[in-house]
């Protein structure tokens, strides 16, 4: 897998998977921090997504890295913890999965929209 790809959304539970790749990561080896805040805004727009009923963007989203991200992939998990018609507030774990273990590496809370075109 080349690119970050959605795998579930039961439940209204998201699930967004990126591989770990050599150019994913900073000097240190560690997966980059904007690459772990990308998969969990994707993650956080899918699940406003779901809340709202439609497309969505989002319009913030705060990251706090908890470690260093390593492992064979990483995972997003989002949901919706409250929605109105037009707004959604969602909350993300990010998941560095090594085998059958699972290290949360950030979490992310995230405000997202109803998108418009005008």
């Amino acid at each position: 897998m080349r690119r970050a790809q959605l795998v579930s959304t039961d439940g209204g539970i998201v699930e967004v998977r990126l591989n770990n790749r050599p150019e994913l990561r900073q000097q240190h080896g560690f997966v980059h921090g904007g690459v772990i805040s990308y998969l969990a805004d994707n993650a956080v727009t899918f699940a406003g997504g779901i809340a709202l009923g439609g497309d969505a963007v989002t319009a913030h989203c705060t990251v706090d890295f908890a470690r260093p991200a390593t492992g064979e992939y990483l995972i997003a998990r989002a949901h919706s913890v409250s929605s109105t018609r037009n707004q959604a507030v969602c909350h993300c774990a990010v998941y560095s999965i090594d085998g059958d273990t699972e290290r949360i590496v950030a979490v992310a809370q995230g405000t997202v929209v109803t998108a418009r075109t005008s």
